[in-house]
Formats: structure tokens, C-alpha cells, sequence
């Protein structure tokens, strides 16, 4: 029996650990954690320094680590304002990115480019929501319409990508069979929810029973969610992206239950956010930064020009469609918001990882990808934070906005 090495898991920790620190001793670094995670990732991996690698410690808590981060991205959503014109404006601005991603995958393939029109069009229409998620809330953006708007926006923009890459492209649905079952766990999860919608107000006995159990050693409440994002882990095992999109449903449906008593239990939030963004999200990015394939870049020089022209693809797909937004936020804020949709990271990867393993995508267009994907995570945020700040304290404008969203057009 080989021994089982933790060492790659430790330096990958400490990696994680230092780069907050980084943050705090230059507060003005316009670079999301994430990204300085991925870079740090990286240097330590087998593309330079080679003092860590993917083995199976790692692997099993970056599985974990991608899974909580999509969870904490649903339990983020207001399900109340999903039923708001905000659903209704978010819907109709990925109806055009969808649009413009298919134009743009189909342009790269008449360029000469071997990425399949139809999966990098998915990839080119997606927003990373989980990325977003703390980007706003740093912001102080998280709970404003905006905040609600942009990451309405993104939800959409993640679930519909995961939902076609499961049944298109995902490696465990080869078979027309497995493809129907990736479908089926999606209808199931829906299910869920809805009757998780239909029952809300009938759940004030386990409200009672949470409440009790949340102060004692017993942790009820957080015992199960965590075992539920365990569970998403373990589909992701079986089912491949499937449980990226459980992930993300099993945390709105949580979040569905929790706000049947009114607000969400702040406390319970608290301690998610502290397991899932405090040691296993962290997990996830920087193991990304270790698997990067740089000599995928290095070997083939010519995928070096497809990463600029991948970015801007991502910043006209996710970017252009946020002028819909005008009326509702503002100039500023449109902008940001376009700047903030066309972020995307979590999803190119796991959709680069899928495309190598069925034989669609190159490791040096998954490279290409990747680097786009890190690029927009590195710039737009910062470049939308500065919009941001112009145009007020967090939350001004709030009622001015839900006014416009629900004046009749003329």
C-alpha cells in the first residue's frame, strides 16, 4: 500500500493562508484573492517551482472546495427577488449573451480555432457566481438591488452553462443513457426546491428544532448542510458536472427553508462562510493554480494570441448585454455590472478539465482559456470596483431602481 503524503496539502494551506495576508499588508492590490490563490497555485505546482502536486488529499478537498463554493453562491440568493423584475432582467440579458457567445464560438471555429463552437460558446456565456459572491460582498454590495441584480444575473449565467455542459459535454455522459440521468438529477433537484417553496410555511417545528440545537454541541443545522455539500461532492464523483449544478441548488434550497421563518439565521451563516471561504474554497483555487498546464502555453506559442482574444470574447458576451441595464442602475453601474458578469474563472475551469477529458479541447487552448479566465478575474472586478465607488455609498439608489424596474416600458 503506497503511503498517503500530505505534504502538497500543507503547502497548499499555507498558501492559502498567506494570501489574505498579502491583502492586508497592501489593501490597494486591485486583485481578488482568488486570483493571487490560482497565481500562488502555480508557482508552487509543477509549472515552476514543483514543490506540490494534484494527489488524492488534495483532490478530494478541492472536489469539496468547488462543491461549498457553489453552495454558498445559491444560499447567497434572495429567492423572494428571484421573483422580482430582477429574474425578468437578468433573463433577458443572458437571452443575448447566449446569442453572442453562439456568434462567437462560431467565429473562432471559421478562424481556424479547434475549440467546438458549440462548448466555447458555453463557456463564453458563463459568470463564475461563486467568484462574485465575495467580490460583492467586499463591495458591500451583497444585499443592494444591484448587488441582487448582478448576481441574479450570474446564477443564471452558471446554471444555464452547467445545465449544457452536463448533457453535452460532460465526461460521465458518454452514453445518450447517462445523459438522461444527468437531466434527471437536475428535474430531481427542481423538484426539491419547489416543494420546498410549497411547504415553506409548514416547516416552523424543525425551525424550532435548529433554533434549539444551534448553541450546543450537537450543531443540527450545520451538521446538515455540511452533509449536503458533502453529498454534492460525492455526485461529482459519480456524475461529473452534475454536481456543480446540485451544489448550487442544494444551497438556494437551503436558503429556500431558512427564510421560511423570516431572515436567515445570521449565526448559521456566519459559520458557513467561515468552513467554506475560511479552509475548503481556498483549497479548491490554489489547487487549480498547482494543476495549470503552463507548458501547454510554453510548447505552443501561437495559443499565447487566443488568450487576449478569448478575454475580449468574454467582455463582449457578458459585457455588451449589461446595457440593458441602463435604464434600471445608471451608466456607472451598468458598466460595472458588465465588467462584473464577464468575470468568470470556477466554470472555465471545470469546463476546460471536461473538454480535455473527452478529447474536445487541447491542453494548450485549456491553458488559453484558463489565462482568459484568470485575466478577467484579475481585471474587471478592479476596474468595476472603481465604477462602483464613484457612483455612491453601497445601497443609494436602491429605491430609484426598483421604481424604474417596475415602470411600464413606453
Amino acid at each position: 500500500m503506497v503511503p498517503i503524503s500530505f505534504n502538497s496539502l500543507l503547502i497548499i494551506a499555507g498558501i492559502s493562508v498567506l494570501v489574505p495576508v498579502v491583502l492586508g499588508l497592501l489593501p490597494r492590490l486591485p486583485v481578488p484573492g482568488a486570483v493571487l490563490m490560482v497565481i500562488g497555485g502555480i508557482v508552487v505546482g509543477p509549472s515552476v517551482l514543483n514543490w506540490a502536486r494534484i494527489d488524492a488529499p488534495v483532490e478530494v478537498l478541492s472536489d469539496l472546495g468547488l462543491g461549498m463554493l457553489l453552495f454558498l453562491a445559491g444560499l447567497e440568493i434572495d429567492v423572494e427577488r428571484l421573483r422580482s423584475p430582477l429574474s425578468r432582467l437578468a433573463g433577458t440579458a443572458f437571452g443575448l449573451s447566449a446569442g453572442l457567445g453562439l456568434l462567437g464560438g462560431f467565429v473562432f471555429w471559421l478562424t481556424g480555432a479547434a475549440t467546438p463552437p458549440i462548448l466555447l460558446a458555453i463557456i463564453l456565456m458563463s459568470t463564475s457566481a461563486g467568484l462574485l459572491l465575495p467580490l460583492l460582498k467586499d463591495a458591500g454590495e451583497g444585499s443592494t438591488e444591484f448587488g441582487q441584480l448582478i448576481m441574479t444575473a450570474a446564477a443564471v449565467a452558471e446554471l444555464v452553462p452547467i445545465l449544457l455542459l452536463s448533457l453535452l459535454f460532460s465526461a460521465a455522459s458518454e452514453t445518450p443513457a447517462d445523459k438522461i440521468v444527468s437531466l434527471v438529477v437536475f428535474l430531481a433537484l427542481l423538484v426539491l426546491i419547489g416543494l420546498a417553496v410549497s411547504r415553506v410555511r409548514r416547516l416552523h417545528r424543525l425551525d424550532r428544532m435548529l433554533d434549539r440545537l444551534e448553541r450546543r454541541s450537537g450543531q443540527l443545522r450545520l451538521r446538515a448542510a455540511l452533509t449536503l455539500a458533502l453529498a454534492c461532492g460525492l455526485l461529482a464523483y459519480r456524475f461529473g458536472f452534475a454536481s456543480i449544478l446540485g451544489a448550487f441548488a442544494a444551497g438556494l434550497l437551503v436558503r429556500i427553508i431558512e427564510s421560511s421563518g423570516g431572515e436567515p439565521n445570521k449565526e448559521f451563516l456566519i459559520k458557513l462562510d467561515g468552513i467554506g471561504f475560511g479552509f475548503l474554497v481556498p483549497i479548491f483555487f490554489v489547487s487549480t493554480g498547482v494543476a495549470f498546464q503552463l507548458k501547454g502555453l510554453e510548447n505552443q506559442p501561437s495559443a499565447l494570441v487566443e488568450v487576449p482574444l478569448f478575454l475580449l470574447a468574454l467582455l463582449v458576451v457578458r459585457g455588451v448585454p449589461a446595457l440593458l441595464y441602463l435604464r434600471a442602475v445608471g451608466r456607472r453601474r451598468a458598466v460595472a455590472g458588465g465588467l462584473l458578469q464577464a468575470t468568470t474563472l470556477t466554470f472555465v475551469i471545470v469546463a476546460t478539465v471536461i473538454g480535455q477529458q473527452t478529447g474536445k479541447l487541447t491542453a494548450a487552448t485549456s491553458a488559453a482559456l484558463v489565462a482568459a479566465g484568470l485575466l478577467s478575474a484579475a481585471l474587471f472586478p478592479a476596474a468595476a470596483g472603481r465604477l462602483l465607488v464613484r457612483t455612491g455609498a453601497p445601497g443609494k439608489g436602491d429605491t430609484e431602481m426598483s421604481e424604474r424596474l417596475r415602470e411600464p416600458e413606453h
